[in-house]
């Protein structure tokens, strides 16, 4: 009782002396913000070289006519028992790691399993090598691997350094931004900093058609959608199929503006290959007649991109 008696004293009285002055209040004081970091080895001034003179290789989507004939290249892969496969495990939908299982997943993914299916009976006998944008070519050069499935675009530059299938999905080059962000399109981003990937196509494109934008360089498409969400960036470009994987990620996010450019994924085999590049493109045209495309891109790729009119119509060049 009298610990209490005290203690009520002690309140009553604690009014009493802050009227009098003798406690006085102390002023909140000023908090600091300190910027999040950018992610590893991103470079908000990228030192950009000379954009390359774009050459003509004529159909840059046509390739060899399908074959299962075997060689060479397709003898060694058979002879090691699993085939080597190039992607990212930070592309939402083409190729991510599945939260529960832990394993690979996704288009791209599943495109690899079914050139495995083909060479070994078995789509579980692969043997996958993470690769950034930057890395995929050298990749193929080097037979590192023994193909690249990674939303990787055919071109005439790409073609002098490695070898491609026939296409096996039709992108787009797009922006995304913030919802109410005022970015509409490419015409926006005039002044502002847009992230892009460094080593892909989508970097040429951006310093093209929009060079009075500032360019934020990162390895991979998920650093890209790091620093939007932190307002590093305000923008990011590339294929609308990446870029939907990502606004899968963020509501808060969209894909907006016009296509700016066709986006032609291969699949990337190493030069002079050709008896691998004929099996592969046997296994696509399989895929496309016998329903495994469109059930892949309804499973992956319809709620993002919306419905397909059907697998990209193959180019034969012999």
């Amino acid at each position: 009782m009298r610990y209490t008696t005290r203690a009520l004293a002690a309140l009553v009285l604690l009014p009493v002396l802050a009227g009098c002055g003798t406690i006085e209040a102390t002023a909140p004081q000023p908090g600091s913000f300190t910027a999040p970091p950018l992610p590893a080895r991103a470079d908000p001034s990228p030192s950009l070289s000379a954009l390359p003179a774009t050459p003509n290789c004529g159909d840059v989507t046509a390739g060899p006519r399908p074959s299962r004939a075997g060689g060479p290249a397709l003898d060694a892969v058979r002879a090691r028992g699993r085939l080597l496969v190039g992607l990212d495990p930070g592309s939402n939908l083409f190729s991510f790691r599945d939260p529960i299982s832990g394993s690979l997943t996704g288009f791209d993914v599943d495109v690899a399993r079914e050139i495995a299916r083909d060479v070994f009976g078995d789509p579980d006998k692969i043997e996958y090598r993470i690769l950034n944008s930057g890395d995929r070519e050298k990749a193929l050069q080097s037979h590192a691997v023994d193909v690249v499935v990674k939303t990787m675009t055919m071109t005439c530059q790409r073609r002098t350094e490695v070898a491609f299938s026939t296409t096996y999905l039709m992108a787009h080059q797009r922006v995304l931004a913030l919802r109410s962000s005022g970015i509409n399109g490419i015409g926006d981003l005039a002044g502002k900093r847009v992230c892009v990937v460094d080593g892909t196509t989508s970097l040429d494109l951006l310093r093209r058609v929009q060079p009075a934008a500032a360019v934020l360089t990162v390895p991979t498409w998920a650093d890209c959608l790091v620093v939007l969400q932190q307002q590093q960036a305000a923008a990011i470009t590339t294929d609308d199929a990446v870029l939907a994987g990502l606004a899968v990620q963020d509501p808060y996010t969209e894909v907006v503006g016009d296509n700016l450019s066709n986006e032609p994924y291969g699949v990337g085999v190493p030069k002079d290959n050709d008896d691998m590049v004929r099996f592969v493109n046997a296994t696509l045209e399989r895929i496309r007649s016998d329903g495994t495309w469109n059930r892949l891109y309804q499973h992956w790729l319809a709620d993002a991109l919306g419905p397909a009119s059907g697998p990209p119509p193959p180019d034969y060049q012999d």
